[in-house]
């Protein structure tokens, strides 16, 4: 499936799930119908332009899906596919999701692995 005909169902899909949802961003390789359908539904479709710098420089909007795909393979659960089941894969993703937002929550840079004690040498 080409990705201009897989992106029209996804809009579709999106459209149906969340209709408030009013504008999505797409790299230059879409066709200009993916516009057209977007405005169809009542969805703004805005392309993220690279760069005009020499060198490596990460599209703005393009990086925060990257980093939002990096999130959950910090847990070794998932860094590999270890589940029978789709929907134990799924239960998962959802089990790192949520640590990662009660990290965000409580101000913790990163996660403790390891329950810390301080023992001070007067208790000693």
């Amino acid at each position: 499936m080409h990705d201009t005909t897989g992106g029209k169902l996804l809009l579709d899909d999106l459209a149906a799930a969340h209709p408030g949802v009013r504008k999505v961003w797409a790299d230059g390789g879409y066709q200009n119908s993916i516009f057209n359908h977007g405005a169809r539904l009542g969805i703004g479709v805005e392309v993220v332009q690279r760069p005009r710098v020499k060198g490596y420089e990460p599209l703005p909007k393009r990086w925060v899906m990257e980093r939002s795909f990096s999130w959950p393979m910090q847990h070794r659960r998932l860094a590999r596919d270890y589940e029978a089941l789709p929907q134990r894969s799924r239960a998962m993703i959802h089990w790192a999701m949520a640590n990662k937002v009660s990290c965000e929550l409580t101000g913790e840079s990163a996660r403790t692995w390891r329950i810390e004690t301080e023992i001070s040498l007067a208790t000693v």
